[in-house]
């Protein structure tokens, strides 16, 4: 038996396993900091592809995705299967068909504009169907979706929770850039996604990071100061520095040094803050207005607010779906956390900042599911087939939160609690004046089921190997450039390079739709990001 792969599809990143075919055993882990699309959520890399091209689009996934199997290192260089996971706009992209029917909301509107649902069931496919994997030889397992528009992602959510056994009322959250969610009540399942944003990730803060070794990934005060605990070289989590969280003096030195912030370190800084008076929303009460971590690591109010909002995204998600259901906040009873942040979260600091549905007496936290799927049906034909027999019976009803009402009210509310300082108080009476399921302080801490203790529990004998560069740029030739650099200096993440009128972005650095600061900084009106080529 030869060399397998699964590999997660994320908003934020890739992850991927290289699997022995004939005993299952994973022999090594490889992940992408970013995704390699220009943009920072699912929506932008939407936009990209609508706007821009699926077929470039498609490029960039691809090639990225061959630069994952070169640090796999398959033995002799040959595959036998592949078997992917992920949201439908990136399954999709990955397999090169349209994804029009997922860009607008709207039955009416689609009509309108002759657009046929894609077909998005489980299948294997030779790669030699797919754009770009021609030289493969080997074959591609695709998992199915629930509904064209709640994918594998969310079907692996559900049925690794556990939540279809069970006749609790529970919620299931991935608490990545797009918080995929499902709220389960009888037998009927609500779906949702709150695009919260990468903040929870790691990403857009600062100093974040993805879960990645050598960040911090928890906090905690200790007689006034702050306790670091970071992710080691196997992604286990121990003790840091203790520091004076006003400027960062050192007041125990710890073993380990951090580079930067993940999305749970995040969280537990600002509940620890919070809880200590130390924030008080939407400011941070030290002079400077910065908390100091370990290692120059550092926390601003832009950080908060960017949080903030991600928090504030997922808080609303569940009203929604509650509001959906017909049923109060009050009546969930169990939550289920999975991806990165899902797993290293402290799940009940995650808990008092409003993060959980307040009233739950279970959260289970249960690691990455996309990328155990993937593995599932890399190894076994029957999983994909009982897989997709559950996705064709499960009674779903989809939330689309960008054109809900109930969405729209509550994020609004949480954008005021969290960015302009409206009491908690004030929150929940203009929730109740609103008609929607409204919140309360926790009472109670819950029961904490901690299934894994890392998001990916088996890195394999080979270890983990971290891509910080997925590798992928978009070049073209500029004409009427007239060599100003304008482009390269108001790029916010030094993506783009220009050199004697040839524009190069690294596209898993871009922002992509929600920045384009160098389209309009061109002073000769000239970069034309249709005439962009895939490179590499």
């Amino acid at each position: 038996m030869g060399t397998g792969i699964a590999i997660d599809l994320g908003t934020s990143g890739f992850r991927a396993q290289k699997v022995d075919m004939g005993n299952g055993e994973i022999k090594r882990t490889v992940i992408t900091m970013r995704n390699p699309l220009p943009g920072a959520n699912v929506m932008d890399h939407l936009d990209f592809a609508m706007t821009y091209g699926q077929d470039k689009a498609h490029d960039l996934v691809i090639n990225a995705f061959k630069h994952i199997v070169n640090e796999l290192g398959p033995e002799d260089g040959k595959i036998e299967r592949i078997a992917i996971c992920g949201n439908p706009i990136q399954l999709s992209l990955f397999q090169g068909i349209p994804i029009d029917d997922l860009a607008y909301a709207g039955e009416r509107k689609k009509q309108l504009m002759n657009i046929q649902e894609q077909k998005r069931d489980a299948a294997i496919v030779d790669s030699a169907e797919i754009k770009g994997l021609e030289d493969l030889e080997c074959k591609v397992v695709i998992p199915p979706a629930i509904k064209h528009e709640v994918g594998a992602d969310a079907l692996a959510l559900i049925v690794k929770s556990g939540m279809l056994d069970s006749d609790d009322i529970s919620i299931a959250t991935d608490y990545g850039t797009n918080a995929e969610m499902a709220l389960k009540v009888g037998n009927v399942i609500y779906t949702g996604s709150a695009a919260a944003g990468p903040a929870l990730e790691g990403q857009e803060i600062g100093d974040g990071s993805i879960a990645r070794p050598f960040v911090i990934s928890d906090i905690e005060f200790n007689d006034g100061d702050l306790r670091n605990f970071v992710l080691d070289e196997e992604m286990n989590t121990v003790q840091g520095s203790l520091v004076n969280y006003k400027n960062g003096d050192v007041v125990e030195e710890g073993t380990i040094t951090a580079t930067g912030i993940t999305g749970t370190g995040v969280i537990a800084l600002i509940d620890e803050a919070m809880s200590n008076g130390i924030i008080q929303l939407p400011n941070i009460k030290t002079s400077d207005k910065i908390l100091y971590l370990q290692d120059g690591v550092r926390f601003t109010e832009k950080d908060l607010a960017e949080a903030g909002r991600a928090i504030g995204a997922i808080r609303a998600g569940h009203v929604t779906l509650c509001n959906a259901a017909g049923i109060s906040m009050e009546d969930v009873q169990v939550a289920y956390m999975s991806g990165a942040a899902g797993t290293y979260m402290d799940a009940l600091k995650a808990h008092r900042i409003g993060m959980i549905p307040y009233n739950v007496s279970k959260v289970c936290q249960i690691g990455n599911t996309s990328l155990i799927v993937a593995k599932e049906i890399l190894l076994s034909e029957d999983r994909l087939w009982e897989l997709q027999n559950i996705a064709r019976e499960i009674l779903g009803t989809h939330v689309m939160f960008a054109t809900d009402e109930a969405f729209k009210e509550a994020y609004i509310l949480e954008l005021s609690y969290w960015n302009e300082g409206m009491p908690f108080k004030a929150l929940k009476k203009f929730l109740k004046k609103k008609g929607l399921p409204t919140l309360d302080e926790v009472k109670v801490p819950p029961e904490v089921e901690k299934r894994v203790v890392k998001d990916i529990p088996d890195l394999g004998s080979e270890g983990l190997h971290v891509l910080d560069q997925v590798g992928t740029y978009l070049k073209m030739e500029v004409e009427g450039c007239i060599d100003c650099h304008q482009c390269m200096e108001v790029c916010p993440n030094n993506a783009l390079e220009e050199a004697d009128r040839n524009v190069s972005i690294r596209t898993d650095l871009c922002d992509g739709a929600h920045c384009q600061k160098c389209i309009h900084a061109c002073p000769e009106n000239v970069l034309n990001w249709e005439n962009l080529k895939v490179i590499g």
